[in-house]
């Protein structure tokens, strides 16, 4: 064998050592989900991960530590405030949980307006720091863009992703209630966890004087009585410690590294590679189809290939933009699929921005036990059936009660057995109150590539050109207003509310840019979460959203990439990819 022929030989060996049946890339909340399906139905899958690993129960280096085991208590020191101030707006970090975030200079990115980009590069992503509420979209939002004229219409309605949610409700465990909201679907629950008495009393204040209010449980991915298919995935009941941001060691929540990923893992078709970040897809001319995908070794910075027959992008929503954006071939010079300039387009998020706080006086003769990890919600009860306000769409609200020692939250220092009695002892009731409300899909509301920066893997660097328009002041005003009322109705007292003025990102609810859609011409995804323009190329994160709805939405990550790789698995066997 000569020089030349050896080398085509290597060459082949290295190609059919880096050769796959799929591809998942990013391991979090839609990343595990995609990879238990494809490696359950028999495909050989690498999945891709920028970070780190971290195992289950191996990984979680502070989960059963004390407050006074921390050096800081917990608190974040301020030189580390100093070094990240956008991390450290987020509600999951302390002292106990940084470890599970980017921090500010890891991956810097440009804010062409103020945007709070909140990252989790590690195996199991972002699902190990989330808040874990899970509610199943209606109707009402899936009709929501062609009723109301906004974004474009889905391909899809909730009879396509009903058996889904289903599905992943059940391998996930989710606690509720069956409820009856015509516009917020019950699910497959797990018993639900308890509003406290303050929380009923509210409930039935709002039941008593709103005819189209419902306050409920949150809806949560517990395990309040672990199912026999979370036993067999080695998980316990929930604890209700509400530490659920450092790992949890009983498994008491879906994160993919008790769940997806190690089901996936015992079939033996998977493949997880971490510290690889990706570059770029791998798009054959000759083929029309994508034949891999081009990685950069976070350590090395060896750039390396690898190969499928399918490819799944679950990198989470802003880095999936940015890895299509950075996708460029002769037929794709614009990004990926990026046909007609709407790639990186329609950006939204949820409005947090609206809270409330009050006393509530008596109840004194009660308490409540442990951590409960969710809160009461109030469903939207704007523009359901028809629009009725001077804003589009709608929102949430979410409630809590607790006791109060007299000087906690004062601010006020003090020392000696005084102050101790004062901060221990359970003072009077009080409560607090938030939103999550709809944004507006807006072409203005865009990510893009700098043509000027990289990052330290030669990438370019995401310019985030994201903010609020009048419709989400306009919600907030109402939001203000409705938080006040319903808690003067409840015999609350010192009620204020406040305006955060936090930027769009803190929510962590981005959602769009590659979005699904029936028109090639309006859209890059059909109702499959393929790419109109290859279809061996499926996105399944918040990239592919057509509108946020006002329900969270990782519960509608989950049912929508369980939906597509088993598409992607019909579609295969068929040889139509």
């Amino acid at each position: 064998m000569g020089s030349g022929d050896t080398i085509r030989q290597n060459n082949r060996n290295a190609v059919s050592q880096n050769t796959y049946d799929a591809i998942v890339i990013g391991s979090g909340i839609s990343g595990g989900w995609a990879a238990k399906e494809l490696c359950e139905n028999g495909l050989k899958t690498l999945v891709l991960e920028r970070g780190r690993m971290v195992k289950h129960l191996t990984d979680y280096p502070t989960a059963t530590m004390n407050p006074w085991d921390f050096q800081h208590h917990g608190r974040l020191p301020a030189e580390f405030r100093d070094q990240n101030p956008i991390i450290s707006k987020c509600y999951a970090l302390d002292e106990g949980t940084r470890h599970f975030f980017v921090k500010d200079r890891e991956h810097p990115y440009i804010q062409e307006k103020p945007f709070d980009w909140i990252r989790g590069y590690q195996v199991g992503g972002k699902s190990l720091i989330w808040a874990r509420q899970t509610q199943r979209w209606s109707d009402y939002e899936f009709n929501a863009p062609a009723r109301d004229g906004f974004a474009v219409d889905w391909p899809i309605r909730y009879k396509d992703l009903a058996p889904w949610y289903s599905y992943v409700e059940k391998f996930a465990g989710i606690s509720g209630n069956a409820d009856g909201i015509e516009h917020l679907p019950d699910g497959e629950f797990l018993p639900p966890f308890e509003l406290n008495c303050v929380e009923k009393h509210i409930q039935k204040t709002v039941s008593e004087r709103y005819a189209d209010r419902q306050v409920i449980i949150g809806r949560c991915a517990h395990l309040t009585q672990p199912a026999p298919i979370h036993l067999e995935q080695g998980r316990g009941q929930c604890q209700a410690r509400h530490l659920c941001y450092r790992g949890c060691p009983f498994g008491g929540y879906y994160n993919s590294n008790s769940t997806t990923l190690p089901w996936a893992e015992r079939t033996g078709n998977l493949t997880i590679r971490p510290h690889s970040v990706v570059h770029s897809l791998i798009y054959d001319e000759r083929l029309n189809k994508a034949t891999g995908v081009r990685v950069i070794d976070a350590e090395t910075k060896q750039v390396l290939s690898f190969f499928a027959k399918v490819i799944f992008i679950n990198a989470a929503c802003l880095n999936t933009n940015l890895l299509l954006l950075n996708s460029v071939s002769h037929r794709f010079p614009d990004g990926f699929g990026n046909d007609h300039g709407l790639l990186g387009r329609y950006i939204a998020f949820h409005l947090y921005r609206g809270s409330a706080g009050a006393r509530i006086e008596g109840f004194l003769d009660s308490y409540y036990y442990g951590r409960r990890p969710t809160q009461a919600f109030m469903p939207a009860f704007r523009n359901i059936k028809k629009q009725h306000m001077d804003f589009l769409r709608g929102y949430m609200l979410t409630f809590s009660a607790s006791r109060k020692g007299w000087r906690q939250g004062s601010g006020e220092e003090g020392l000696g057995a005084g102050w101790k009695e004062g901060i221990s002892e359970a003072g009077e009731w009080v409560i607090s109150s938030g939103m999550q409300g709809e944004t507006i899909p807006k072409y203005e509301n865009h990510v893009r590539l700098s043509k000027d920066h990289t990052d330290e893997w030669g990438i370019p660097q995401l310019i985030t050109s994201i903010g609020y328009d009048e419709n989400d002041e306009k919600m907030l005003k109402d939001v203000l207003v409705q938080q006040a009322e319903i808690l003067e109705r409840a015999g609350c007292k010192d009620i204020h509310t406040n305006d955060s003025h936090q930027a769009p990102g803190l929510d962590i609810h981005e959602m769009g840019g590659v979005r699904m859609g029936r028109d090639p011409k309006t859209s890059l995804l059909n109702e499959w979460n393929q790419f109109h323009t290859c279809p061996n190329v499926f996105v399944t994160d918040g990239a592919c959203m057509a509108s946020t709805g006002n329900q969270n939405p990782s519960l509608t990550f989950m049912a929508l990439t369980a939906r597509a790789a088993n598409h992607a698995v019909s579609e295969l066997k068929k040889q139509n990819l």
